[in-house]
């Protein structure tokens, strides 16, 4: 009989099975310094992201081009992203961290890092703590949680602003868990029950993809919790949660239809041999973990045949081995279809994007494999030390690995480099390097990027854009245009190509064609401003003052209601300016004084603005709006900005001198600038200035 309990217990102890007052081998002090070093070492490796910036793949689209975010913490805000899905998902509680962040942090992209590393941090400890409660054990459930700590694919997650959802989803998913441990110690209890659904329902308002927490509550019931219900009963449980996952599922899913309908659809066929390929990739990467991306390309004809046939081969070895196992190592089983399940909503059987398969899917499915391996490796019959030993050096590969990795997101020139030296025809990769080249102000190497990305794919209507754009910016201005067609042609309702392609127009002289193009953009979409200003400009050069004022009012209209940072604004600095002068053409000079102020607020060193500003306020024939010693001090500053050689800011400055009085240096400051215009050919300048220089001399004063 005593054997037999013996045996029993040396059983349990083997699987991990922990009885219902579920005692603990390690002191609280002990507790507290593992989690501390769990912290140390999470940092070791991702707290040089503190100094990393944003990079141009969807951080763009998440943080500082998104007027909701970049509004901060509000009423607004929040009620908008509660009754709205933003970045093709619904994620609310993830915009609203990114607001708080800005709120905190502006947009210096360090904070926004920090943020991700600390909900990473707080994800490694809640897997160590419950994984503890759950089995029983120390040191392994510290592995576990060291290995998904470092790991070099959570680099991705981590070091990835625009992944927010990632660390703040699983940040939710552990604290589920833990909720469901402290109910499974008195599962009858409603009060226990709801604080479980409430941590689920936060944890899929934060990444949709967790909708397979239910099933890995299932399997935790069968291994290690051996929860003795029957399994009508465990599954009957369950249902409140997955009726929360399928709402979950719906609404994403109707999220999702736009996306999945403008991507270049692919055959099941070939979606299906890319799962199964993916799950043997990622099972790659675990063990070797090289040549990471954050891009790999998806072909249009799937994976090889015999790489899909390899990939099923090697996917039902693994699982014939575990079944055959699954008595005497029933974590086999468990940590497997962990594994399977959690990766099945991202494994991209739903077509939702281009790429073959991503790092960041693996954030939470492979804490499975870990599981599996880890109590596999226990069974060894070696010493502490030597399993000691085991342990650390596989962490100290991974913490150097992961380090490496995490670098590699220091800036957008980094990433893509890095991307496309681990992979082939990535024409996305071509085209973000190109990006990042563009922001740097190096459009040569841009063009290079994107001609490459168009050898690869040459119907990408953005790549012949972006393309459009280095061109504008050597000069080629012919060039430019052709691409922009290129990509109108492609995409027909392409908005900011077309806004381009007037813009150049305009330069050009070919209003009318501006103007055709303007409104081709506000027919598709009435409301969109960039638009609204171009028209303003467009019909203010045909001479159709009234008009363009109205289309101006329009824009700043929209401006103001949607409460956009003043980051984003700045490119409508211009059209204030010319809304400015608009007014000033028809006599509203009141108005076209409060254009001006507002073009200065948004760009203070915009010498037009304080040129047009100043001469109002010294030449205006309405004694309430003149204003001598302001305009002295706007139109010097515009003076400094042109390098004292332009005869325009010399002529108002000129002007307001007179208005204070001063009239020698207005004097000499007229001539100057006469001096300027004969020089270069502009005569009418010039006897303008000859009028004005001959008022100055008799003491008067220059008011239109």
């Amino acid at each position: 009989m005593e054997h037999a309990v013996k045996k029993e217990r040396a059983k349990k102890n083997r699987q991990g099975v922990i009885s219902k007052t579920w005692p603990q081998s390690a002191s609280r002090w002990q507790v507290t310094v593992l989690c501390l070093v769990l912290a140390a070492i999470t940092y070791a490796v991702f707290g040089q992201t503190s100094g990393f910036g944003f990079v141009n793949f969807d951080d763009n689209l998440y943080i500082y081009d998104n007027a909701k975010v970049a509004g901060g913490l509000s009423w607004n805000g929040l009620a908008w992203v509660f009754s709205h899905a933003d970045c093709s998902l619904y994620h609310p509680l993830t915009m609203l961290s990114l607001m708080a962040d800005y709120q905190l942090h502006g947009l210096h992209p360090g904070g926004y890092h920090l943020t991700n590393v600390l909900l990473h941090t707080a994800s490694v400890i809640l897997l160590f703590l419950v994984f503890r409660q759950m089995t029983g054990t120390f040191w392994r459930s510290a592995f576990v949680a060291a290995v998904f700590a470092v790991h070099p694919l959570r680099a991705e997650s981590v070091a990835w602003v625009a992944e927010r959802k990632d660390v703040l989803g699983t940040f939710f998913f552990m604290l589920t868990l833990g909720a469901y441990v402290h109910y499974v110690r008195k599962p009858n209890s409603p009060a226990r029950y709801l604080i479980v659904a409430v941590a689920f329902v936060l944890a899929l308002l934060s990444k949709p993809t967790v909708v397979t927490l239910p099933f890995v509550l299932l399997l935790l019931d069968y291994w290690p919790l051996q929860r003795k219900e029957s399994a009508r009963r465990l599954v009957m449980e369950k249902l409140p949660l997955l009726a929360i996952s399928a709402g979950a599922c719906v609404v994403n899913v109707l999220v999702a239809k736009t996306i999945i309908a403008s991507n270049q659809r692919l055959p099941l066929s070939p979606r299906l041999g890319n799962a199964l390929v993916s799950y043997v990739v990622y099972l790659r990467q675990m063990v070797w973990p090289e040549r990471l991306a954050v891009f790999y390309p998806q072909s249009e004809k799937g994976p090889p045949v015999w790489t899909v046939a390899l990939s099923v081969l090697v996917l039902a070895l693994i699982t014939g081995v575990i079944l055959a196992a699954r008595r005497k190592r029933p974590w086999l089983l468990i940590g497997w279809l962990w594994y399977l399940g959690m990766l099945t909503p991202m494994i991209g059987l739903l077509q939702g994007s281009s790429f073959a398969h991503a790092d960041r899917m693996t954030y939470l499915p492979q804490i499975g494999i870990c599981v599996a391996l880890t109590w596999l490796v226990a069974e060894w019959r070696v010493g502490r030390a030597a399993l000691g030993c085991l342990m650390a050096g596989v962490l100290a590969v991974l913490m150097i690995c992961a380090w490496k990795q995490t670098a590699y997101w220091r800036d957008s020139e980094t990433l893509w480099s890095h991307t496309l030296a681990c992979t082939t025809a990535n024409s996305l990769g071509h085209l973000d390097l190109g990006d990042a080249y563009l922001e740097k102000k190096r459009p040569e190497d841009a063009i290079v990027q994107f001609q490459s990305a168009l050898q690869i794919n040459p119907g990408d209507a953005e790549t012949h854009y972006n393309l459009g754009i280095a061109f504008s910016q050597t000069g080629r201005t012919d060039e430019a245009v052709a691409q922009y067609q290129k990509a109108v042609q492609i995409n027909p309702d392409y908005a900011e190509a077309h806004c381009n392609l007037g813009n150049i127009f305009l330069a050009k002289g070919r209003v009318d064609d501006a103007i055709t193009h303007f409104q081709h953009v506000l027919q598709m979409n009435p409301d969109y401003m960039p638009a609204q200003f171009n028209l303003g400009n467009a019909l203010l050069q045909a001479g159709k003052v009234d008009e363009a004022i109205v289309y101006f009012q329009k824009a700043f209209n929209a401006e103001a209601d949607s409460n956009l940072a003043p980051e984003i604004l700045s490119d409508y600095a211009e059209a204030h300016y010319s809304l400015g002068n608009a007014l000033q053409q028809k006599g509203r000079m009141g108005e076209a004084i409060a254009q001006f102020q507002q073009a200065l607020k948004i760009a203070p060193a915009s010498s037009q603005a304080l040129n047009n500003l100043a001469w109002l306020l010294a030449t205006c024939s309405d004694p309430a709006l003149r204003n001598g010693r302001k305009a002295v001090e706007l139109a010097g500053q515009a003076n400094a900005l042109d390098g004292g050689e332009n005869p325009i800011p010399l002529r108002t400055l000129a002007a307001a001198f007179a208005e204070v009085g001063q009239f020698n240096d207005a004097k000499r400051n007229a001539q100057k600038a006469m001096e300027l215009a004969r020089a270069a050919g502009r005569q009418d300048l010039a006897g303008q200035l000859n009028d004005e220089l001959k008022r100055y001399e008799t003491g008067l004063p220059l008011h239109d």
